[in-house]
């Protein structure tokens, strides 16, 4: 639940430049949170040197792959829906076509979609993407193929991934993999292994590559991005045993965000996701230091009740959190502050949903991302406690926080009104072919008059009217970044 479904790119098929020499043909979707994604950019780059180019029409291809997530059960009712699909076209037009499924669901179903449903003949799981090609030749000789074994080292930082379906204006840029939190209701852990951290000066050589290409904006990504910690390779829980060297040129995240910021001081910087417990002060100071980091967290809270959160192995309290909130506000009075919620966790009551009631109505959230809980088979809870709240109250419940999430989300949209907002323009605006659409650093969008502006440029945009979650403004010229 900790990193974002975006729902308009669900099920996207990647598309990168043909080159002349490759003869193969890869379809690859994609479903599930940015990770996801990012990590289809870096399965095409491998498979762009093993003679693959990437096509989006099934029937003609040679390899289809689909990236999947374990996170919600939708998405895996969904990808199973695919599979379905794909084996249908390869009986029905193309038997020579393989299928493989990557990422989390592949970890986690490995032996029922292999040996016992026998729908797929490659299973890769998220770390095991250099092993391709070895993969790739099992197959081809007639063989299943699988390969999920969860490194202690991956984090692929030697690979610079195809930038696929991309605007050209934004890009992610893993610097984590993995996870040491064992949030009861998270499949994460187990499906991404344990948390290690991509050397810092790979890291920066990508975010200078991706700005030399002109591209104006990344987003560091990490199932957990602050607590990226960089002491030469390792395991993060090892950090202990480290040398006092390794300590002492160690790079925390707030160090790593300084070096972006510094190295490139005219691309804008964002980061997802952020924990709670692992969000230290010196992160929002460095944010508060440099114009070019975003004003915008993504803090996830998933419940306003201790009782919940300590059910759900959350290290954090109500208290913790709000104490944190009132930091962020101090220290960046602007700053844009997004949230994860589940509601309908084993044995929330009334009382419960009330207390998370309370904590959106403290903070005032400017967007979020709320669902109800769906058990996961393989996390804690689904083997330790009973999914009892009915699905009634659950639907109610969650009417009632996104409502007021609206609310919430029309009162922080609306303080912009008559202010002046940088924007990137990333697309022509969705409603109207005479209108550019972009994100202030707050990540809200913005719509405006294309005039003689283009994708990629940054733009200052006098804001004149509002919808609950969109600005609407008038351009006045190009900002000092461009």
């Amino acid at each position: 639940m900790e990193k974002i479904i975006d729902e308009s790119k669900q099920g996207e098929a990647l598309v990168l430049e043909k080159k002349k020499e490759n003869t193969r043909k890869l379809f690859i979707e994609s479903y599930g949170c940015a990770m996801n994604f990012s990590d289809s950019e870096i399965v095409a780059s491998i498979l762009t040197n093993e003679g693959f180019n990437t096509t989006q029409h099934l029937e003609e291809a040679d390899l289809v792959l689909v990236n999947t997530c374990s996170i919600r059960d939708k998405a895996e009712q969904t990808v199973r829906k695919r599979l379905e699909k794909y084996n249908a076209v390869k009986r029905d037009h193309n038997p020579k076509m393989k299928v493989g499924v990557l990422g989390c669901m592949a970890e986690r179903l490995k032996t029922k979609f292999l040996e016992e449903e026998k729908i797929v003949d490659l299973v890769v799981g998220p770390d095991a993407y250099k092993d391709l090609p070895n993969l790739l030749a099992e197959v081809d000789e007639g063989r299943d193929a699988i390969n999920v074994i969860l490194s202690k080292e991956e984090t692929y930082g030697d690979i610079s991934p195809v930038r696929l379906n991309s605007n050209g204006v934004t890009a992610f840029v893993s610097i984590t993999r993995g996870c040491d939190n064992m949030c009861t209701f998270c499949v994460v852990p187990f499906t991404r292994g344990r948390e290690r951290s991509r050397n810092p000066q790979s890291i920066i050589e990508e975010v200078n590559d991706l700005w030399n290409k002109g591209y104006k904006e990344i987003t560091l990504l990490g199932q957990n991005v602050d607590s990226y910690l960089w002491y030469g390779g390792g395991l993060k829980k090892d950090f202990a045993k480290a040398s006092d060297m390794q300590k002492a040129t160690s790079v925390g995240f707030s160090n790593l965000l300084e070096l972006c910021a510094k190295d490139q001081p005219k691309m804008r910087i964002r980061f997802s996701t952020s924990n709670p417990q692992d969000l230290t002060i010196d992160v929002v100071e460095t944010m508060a230091k440099y114009n070019n980091i975003c004003n915008h967290i993504h803090l996830p809270v998933q419940s306003g009740s201790n009782r919940i959160l300590k059910a759900m192995n959350r290290l954090h309290t109500r208290e913790e959190y709000m104490e944190l909130i009132d930091n962020i506000r101090q220290i960046i009075p602007n700053c844009a502050i997004s949230q994860d919620m589940i509601v309908g966790f084993p044995t929330e009551t009334e009382n419960d949903h009330k207390d998370t009631i309370s904590l959106m109505n403290y903070v005032k959230y400017n967007f979020g991302y709320m669902f109800t809980y769906s058990e996961r088979p393989g996390t804690m809870a689904g083997r330790n406690m009973e999914d009892d709240v009915p699905e009634p109250v659950k639907k109610r419940r969650l009417q009632d926080i996104v409502d007021l999430q609206r609310e919430h989300s029309e009162i922080k949209t609306k303080e912009w009104l008559n202010t002046t907002v940088e924007v990137l323009i990333e697309k022509e605006s969705k409603k109207s072919n005479i209108q550019w659409s972009g994100r202030t650093p707050q990540n809200i969008v913005c719509v405006f008059p294309k005039e003689d502006y283009k994708i990629g440029d940054f733009v200052n945009v006098k804001v004149t009217n509002c919808t609950s979650a969109t600005l609407i403004g008038e351009p006045i010229g190009l900002s000092e970044n461009n």
